[in-house]
């Protein structure tokens, strides 16, 4: 994917309906979960208390997102999604970084983000992206897991 044939920005209302199937999509592999991961009223909910930034394409169509809130000098994202049939090709890093550069203009001096123990292929990616573990958080769940399934939130962070 190349950086120029994407444009990224800060999601509006009317991003909602093209969002919820990409991230639904790319969060299809947390089969641990009852259900989807999004909809549009955790969409709007979310919009109400922090922003999200998209990717489009060059015809406009959304292919990323991350969702992005500034929590006092801190920043956090969450919820990265980037449509399957472009994963592996740096758009996940692009969006990481679009959304440390927004925190950094908006005087955020470090960066937060969850993973959950059950994906333990994500700290890897994080690592590599500068980011550590910091700790740990009881999962809350806005879905279900699946009987017999235990998780928790590991935090990582990372000094911009």
């Amino acid at each position: 994917m190349q950086a120029e044939a994407i444009r990224i920005r800060i999601a509006t209302a009317v991003d909602r309906a093209a969002m919820i199937p990409v991230i639904n999509k790319a969060f299809a592999i947390e089969t641990f979960l009852e259900g989807t991961r999004t909809d549009e009223v955790r969409l709007t909910g979310m919009m109400e208390t922090g922003s999200f930034l998209v990717a489009e394409d060059g015809p406009g169509r959304i292919i990323a997102s991350v969702y992005v809130e500034i929590r006092s000098t801190r920043g956090y994202i969450g919820m990265l999604a980037v449509d399957p049939a472009l994963q592996g090709k740096g758009l996940g890093r692009a969006m990481v970084e679009a959304a440390e550069d927004y925190c950094r203009r908006l005087g955020c001096v470090a960066m937060d983000l969850t993973v959950l123990s059950l994906r333990p292929d994500l700290p890897p990616r994080y690592r590599k992206l500068g980011y550590v573990e910091s700790g740990t958080e009881e999962f809350m769940p806005s879905r279900p897991l699946k009987d017999g399934m235990r998780c928790h939130c590991i935090v990582m962070s990372k000094t911009l």
